[in-house]
Parts: structure tokens; sequence; C-alpha cells
């Protein structure tokens, strides 16, 4: 699948321009995840499909809020509509609700990149609104001195991000600089 036609189903199915934001930040996440994992076997296409795997996490979200045991189904279930056959991508959809729907745990670096970057694209957005709303003014420090603090962006599951080191072995620190930089170099995409 196209990232083109990615986000045009994205778009038809997601009107909330904040949840669009969120999918490009994990789209941008995946994509830079790509190439910190997957050194020896670089591909435009295997990138493609890790940046529409992010892009399209969430899009059924909209839909299924009420009924997160129907998140990503719905989206696998479109994906499928449009002659989206892709194992893969379809796997790593539906391994992002694996919690909610007991299928599709996490098995690969794609679904657990998924996994990992979800939930830091959320705290890495809050921490930029208490900075002024720019991403330039972010540091991994800054991200790093509200790590502690469980009030703030208090939703956001850090064990979930911690997964980086032992699932992807990526200390956390590298995953954080990773995700924050290919966040800034979208800064206008997300409006920060």
């Amino acid at each position: 699948m196209t990232r083109e036609k990615a986000l045009k189903l994205l778009h038809s199915k997601m009107k909330n321009e904040n949840l669009r934001r969120h999918c490009y930040a994990v789209e941008a996440v995946m994509r830079a995840l790509y190439h910190r994992l997957e050194d020896g076997e670089q591909s435009k296409e295997k990138e493609d499909k890790w940046g529409v795997v992010g892009l399209l996490h969430d899009g059924d979200y909209e839909e299924t809020k009420g009924t997160p045991e129907l998140h990503t189904l719905k989206m696998a279930e479109w994906l499928k509509k449009e002659g989206i056959e892709d194992k893969e991508l379809l796997e790593a959809i539906l391994s992002h609700n694996f919690s909610h729907t007991g299928q599709n745990p996490p098995n690969n670096n794609l679904e657990w990149s998924l996994y990992c970057c979800d939930e830091l694209t959320g705290l890495i957005v809050a921490v930029a609104l208490v900075k002024g709303a720019r991403l330039d003014d972010v540091t991994v420090e800054s991200i790093e001195h509200k790590w502690n603090t469980q009030s703030f962006a208090a939703g956001v599951d850090r064990k979930q991000i911690e997964a980086c080191d032992e699932r992807l072995g990526i200390p956390l620190r590298e995953f954080i600089e990773l995700a924050l930089t290919a966040m800034q170099n979208i800064h206008e995409d997300l409006g920060l």
C-alpha cells in the first residue's frame, strides 16, 4: 500500500486533526526505527510498509473508541476492502490492540516498534506543549525530566515504552532521541 493511499484512507475515516497528527508522528518514528533496526535490509518498499503501519494503526479509533475490542479489527477490515492482503502489514496493525482483542501479540521488530513508540509520541507532544508548543524546544533531557513525574501525562504507559530495550535492543535514552528527532523532522505536519 502506498503512503498516498494510506493517507486517503486515514483522512476518510479520521476527522480529528490531533488524532491525525498522532498518526503522522507514529509514522515518522516507525520510519526512523526501520532504518535503525533493519540496517542490513534497506528497501523503500519495506520502509513504506513500516510507515503505513504507523500511519494507520489508530485509523479506526474515532469509530471504535467506545468498543476497544474492535479497534484495529475495523481497520483491517477496511484495508481488505481496499484489496490489501499484505499479511505482514495487517498483522502489525492488529498487534497494536492485542491487549483488548487477545489476538496477534507483537512478535517481530515491526510489531514491537509500533508497541513501544506509540505511547512515546504522546509523551513527547505533552512535553512540547509544556515547552510552549514547539518541538524544537524539546530535548531528551526535558523528556527524561518529566519521565518520573507520574502525574505528568499520566495516561502514558511508560512500561510499554521501556520495552524498547528488551524487545528491540535499543536503550531507552537512544529510543527517546530517535523518536524526538523523527518528530522534529516533521514538526510542521504536527503543528508543533
